[in-house]
């Protein structure tokens, strides 16, 4: 007869063991049928979309999947060589932006001196940002400085945050440079 010195917590680990063993040798256990089981998580059968997380400027990937047009879940990319599928606190919460109540998804409009915001149509709120953008810009462009041309605006800035990938970026900051805007920022230099 072998004789063996046991600790409990070696007993605990052995007799674990041993009751995980008899419950599948006695009850059976189907790789196959747990694998098709797997098909019903809630993730299964939704659309997957790569994209870059917009809270800070590291880029970290995000897969978002989506069902019937709705946000179901989101994790991230493994495959994102910044964050290899790991999101700090900020991230893991990304799916709100899209789920949560408080969403606004109208535009909200104040006029000045008014305490009440007012729900406006797309195109209304469009065309009135242009109106006053070059209304601004007309009002104070200056074409010459001490006899140089400048062609400049100091009445209009523009901040660019790092939800905007290096395309929007260019945009913004092609679009800001035609109108003569000096004050020209982002948000990852401040």
């Amino acid at each position: 007869m072998v004789e063996m010195n046991l600790n409990r917590r070696q007993f605990l680990k052995l007799s674990g063991a041993a009751a995980a063993t008899l419950a599948i040798a006695e009850l059976g256990f189907n790789e196959k049928q747990a694998y098709a089981k797997t098909k019903e998580f809630k993730i299964a059968r939704t659309k997957i979309t790569p994209t870059i997380c917009c809270y800070c400027g590291v880029g970290c990937g995000i897969l978002v999947h989506t069902k019937n047009n709705t946000v179901v879940y989101t994790e991230g990319d493994p495959d994102n060589p910044i964050n290899e599928g790991k999101l700090c606190s900020k991230g893991t919460t990304i799916r709100q932006l899209y789920t949560s109540e408080k969403r606004l998804t109208k535009p909200l409009y104040r006029a000045p001196g008014s305490s009440k915001w007012v729900e406006k149509d797309w195109d209304w709120m469009m065309e009135t940002i242009a109106k006053r953008t070059k209304a601004a810009r007309d009002a104070s462009f200056i074409e010459k400085e001490n006899g140089v041309t400048v062609n400049k605006t100091e009445r209009i800035a523009s901040l660019g945050g790092a939800a905007l990938d290096n395309e929007e970026t260019y945009l913004l900051a092609k679009l800001m440079r035609g109108l003569g805007v000096v004050y020209l920022e982002h948000q990852a230099r401040i």
